[in-house]
């Protein structure tokens, strides 16, 4: 059987509440027996789900899962803002928020749809001036930010409880680099009565629901040490070629593929003609060896894996 120190590809775990991202890569080095391990885009200590980690060789393809779409189920605090914007955060202001309704929620929404510009937070891992803006947070710091276009293609309110301290529960399905505890601040502040964010759980990582990187197909730390006295880790890593199954794929034979290592170009049939990128190049054991971009008919490396 193959060792675990030997694994490459994608493991999706489920992230518990009181655990940093980086907590979980330590404890996923010790359970893979590897150091080559690295997440896709990290979770708050609070929130939960999906946080796709790469092993092995697969860490090479991070920059590339780093950049897709995220869907989170959050549920929001009305009539109270914090310094963080989420509720571990110290109470800046609060008012009651009984006169808000459902309705009133609703309408809002549409603004927060499509691309629109949001400012990060203080908390945020953004550098200013060689400094991650949560290490200036903790100074007591605050410092003006530049707002970012992102990209909310989904944010629909599934359920909605009145009262003073309202709150409303949100699918969101938005661009990496999107702040939904920011998405919370600003409805707080256009309802008129403040808002935070109170609960969040990441549901996939992708393109689509059909990503295989869901919190379906999640695996909490207890279950993958399990597996791993049991000699069944093998069966918890998703292969590479799968983890591209949305890109476009090509299969090269072992000719073309060593003019792709060479960096070489390659003329691609005219069913193969439209640009994109990333593309996963895979050898006739449908093993990922590259990623290429397609430009003007032509199969260009941009990462030669094997």
């Amino acid at each position: 059987m193959k060792s675990v120190s030997e694994h490459n590809g994608i493991v999706v775990v489920d992230k518990p509440a009181g655990m940093t991202s980086h907590d979980v890569v330590n404890r996923i080095r010790k359970i893979y027996k590897t150091k080559r391990v690295g997440h896709t885009g990290t979770l708050d200590p609070d929130a939960t789900g999906a946080l796709v980690l790469c092993v092995g060789a697969a860490t090479r393809l991070a920059e590339f899962l780093s950049a897709a779409k995220k869907k989170y189920s959050a549920e929001f605090l009305f009539g109270v803002e914090t310094t963080t914007q989420d509720t571990s955060g110290e109470i800046t202001a609060a008012q009651d928020a009984t006169r808000l309704s459902e309705n009133d929620v609703q309408r809002l929404l549409p603004a927060f749809r499509g691309t629109i510009v949001q400012t990060p937070p203080m908390v945020s891992a953004r550098h200013h001036e060689g400094k991650r803006l949560y290490e200036l947070a903790r100074e007591g710091i605050v410092v003006e930010r530049e707002g970012r276009e992102i990209v909310v293609s989904q944010f629909e309110m599934t359920a909605f409880t009145p009262g003073e301290r309202a709150t409303a529960s949100f699918d969101v399905i938005c661009s990496t680099g999107t702040y939904i505890r920011t998405l919370a601040f600003d409805l707080g502040k256009a309802a008129g009565v403040g808002a935070c964010m109170s609960k969040l759980r990441r549901v996939w990582v992708g393109e689509n629901e059909k990503t295989v990187f869901h919190v379906e197909n999640a695996y909490s730390l207890e279950e993958l040490l399990l597996r791993s006295e049991a000699g069944t880790l093998e069966e918890t890593v998703i292969r590479l070629s799968q983890a591209t199954a949305l890109w476009t794929q090509v299969t090269l034979n072992e000719a073309n593929l060593a003019l792709i290592r060479q960096g070489r170009f390659i003329a691609l049939n005219e069913n193969l003609q439209a640009d994109s990128y990333p593309v996963a190049v895979l050898n006739e054991e449908a093993e990922l060896c590259a990623v290429a971009r397609i430009t003007e008919g032509t199969l260009r490396p941009t990462k030669v894996l094997t």
